[in-house]
């Protein structure tokens, strides 16, 4: 071997510096396929620059937003049976359940946390889409039930914020029972005299879509959301013709009368701030002001 292979080229490399250079420094818009610098995308709220695309973000994330001064508790939601029917397709459910609940860091599709917005006490039932697709089985069930009855011990406002894709199949039909469930918890809090509040977020569709994500008092959806049962795929493969423009976003479903309105993410809270102040402070100084 010559002296630069045996002398020269150790040194090199010895001092050579090697730069760790985090692998999530910048994200991709599923949109417009954009760079975004994470910093810039984290203070936009997990929205894109370019076009507005709302990306998803986790049940945590919406409590700290949504919350006044970011400030919650967690509730803690009733274990249930986390493989009733020992399902198996390329995998057991149960370890799904397992491999799911490590690498995401999350017990379930939900969380039920209680604050305040706008002074106003709420609780909130949110999904992460990161659990298995935000898909709902028993204890998304057990969640929203949980969270109707905090909402009446506190005598508060419910706000759901769903993000599915359906019922979730490893539950067959218990599963889908927790449709009429959902309804029912609903139900509990309007007997109350309470309002019940949904936030449609992408995607909301399937089982979710036909059961409590529905029948809200009030419905807010974030922009460009899809909000559907059957996706537009789907739809199109069966009545084989091309359907319109934004069909199933939330634009078009506010020009159809299926949403109230259609709210950026940086605008929700001053939102909901005002809709709960309307409904549960008909005669606060802030709306005689108003008027």
């Amino acid at each position: 071997m010559s002296w630069l292979t045996t002398l020269i080229r150790p040194k090199i490399s010895d001092s050579a510096v090697k730069s760790e250079v985090p692998d999530n420094l910048w994200h991709k818009c599923a949109s417009c396929s954009n760079m975004i610098f994470h910093k810039d995308l984290t203070a936009n709220l997990l929205v894109c620059h370019h076009c507005q695309h709302h990306m998803r973000i986790g049940a945590e994330e919406r409590f700290t937003l949504l919350f006044d001064e970011g400030q919650w508790n967690k509730v803690e939601l009733p274990k249930v049976w986390s493989d009733p029917l020992k399902f198996k397709d390329k995998k057991r459910y149960a370890d799904r359940l397992r491999e799911t609940r490590n690498s995401k860091k999350l017990q379930e599709a939900i969380q039920v946390a209680v604050g305040k917005i706008g002074g106003i006490t709420c609780v909130i039932a949110a999904f992460d889409f990161d659990f298995m697709g935000g898909s709902m089985g028993m204890a998304v069930g057990e969640g929203l039930l949980t969270a109707a009855r905090q909402a009446v011990a506190h005598n508060a406002a419910l706000i759901a914020i769903p993000a599915s894709g359906g019922a979730r199949m490893q539950e067959g039909i218990l599963s889908l029972m927790q449709m009429p469930r959902t309804t029912i918890a609903v139900q509990q809090v309007r007997e109350a005299h309470l309002p019940y509040i949904v936030i449609l977020t992408d995607p909301t569709t399937g089982g979710v879509s036909a059961s409590f994500a529905m029948l809200g008092d009030v419905t807010i959806a974030e922009p460009n959301a899809l909000i559907c049962f059957a996706g537009p795929r789907v739809i199109e493969e069966t009545i084989r013709e091309k359907l319109p423009e934004g069909f199933q976003r939330s634009e078009y479903l506010l020009e159809h009368g299926m949403v109230d309105m259609v709210v950026h993410r940086k605008d929700l809270r001053a939102r909901l701030t005002t809709v709960l102040q309307l409904i549960m402070l008909p005669n606060s100084p802030q709306l005689k002001k108003r008027a």
